[in-house]
């Protein structure tokens, strides 16, 4: 078992699988003192938490629809209850905007930027609130996407607008908490696995498309995505606050 997370709290959402249960998992392998799998789905995420405990590290889960304020309060008043803080937020929790037909569609607007923007926004609200009294350094990730720093042809403009407000609220919030030693930075995902409300990205031939304007030629896996959520969640990246780092495989650089 590591140490870069040792000592740690976090609470990661969207956790019952794909990145969220990928990080879930590494955090516990890097000594987190606990780690708080939180989702919609609860017989996923119970099964994450059973296995991190199985596996000899520290968990537990709480349901978590994102949109809802009460339940965010809930989920961060357990978390300190339980384990004495919060150290640690990764905002993974969203949904995908390719499997629209309309690209105009009002009301999948409205549920990408409810999940994607304001799950984020009502996080940091009361995860940093949290951070703020414990007096410890703190670390909030957000997820963004490549599609938060390009424009693609077949996704939903929400899809885009959604990821692009989780970037410039991690920049705000930076700056305003930096002088509290709470650090927020982004990650951008790039061609990954399917999530399970893809649509278009999941395509063989859509993949197949985007793959050639990957360097890398490959697609991206979870655990790489848990890799850089790790190094901005442990104090190796103690000097970096309002960050972009991108995992896409070179996708952007061309």
């Amino acid at each position: 078992m590591g140490t870069r997370m040792k000592g740690k709290v976090a609470l990661v959402t969207g956790a019952a699988g794909g990145m969220g249960a990928a990080t879930a998992r590494l955090f516990a392998r890097e000594g987190a003192k606990a780690v708080m799998v939180a989702d919609v789905l609860d017989a996923e995420g119970e099964a994450v938490v059973a296995e991190i405990k199985k596996a000899g590290g520290t968990a537990g889960y709480v349901h978590l629809d994102v949109t809802k304020e009460a339940e965010w309060q809930a989920a961060v008043d357990k978390t300190v209850a339980a384990h004495g803080g919060l150290d640690v937020l990764v905002n993974n929790a969203g949904i995908s905007g390719s499997a629209a037909e309309d690209l105009y569609d009002t009301a999948l607007w409205h549920k990408l930027m409810d999940i994607n923007s304001t799950g984020v926004f009502l996080g940091m609200k009361y995860g940093i609130a949290a951070m703020r009294k414990t007096g410890r350094p703190g670390s909030v990730i957000n997820l963004s996407s490549i599609s938060g720093l390009v424009g693609q042809a077949y996704i939903h403009v929400g899809y885009n607008a959604s990821k692009g407000a989780v970037r410039l609220m991690t920049k705000a919030g930076a700056a305003q908490h930096g002088k509290e030693n709470i650090r927020v930075n982004s990650v951008h995902p790039g061609l990954m696995p399917p999530m399970r409300t893809s649509g278009r990205t999941a395509d063989p031939v859509q993949r197949a498309k985007t793959l050639k304007g990957v360097p890398l030629g490959r697609a991206g896996e979870v655990d790489e995505v848990a890799n850089a959520i790790l190094f901005l969640a442990s104090d190796e990246s103690s000097y970096v606050t309002g960050a972009e780092l991108v995992v896409d495989g070179g996708w952007t650089a061309v």
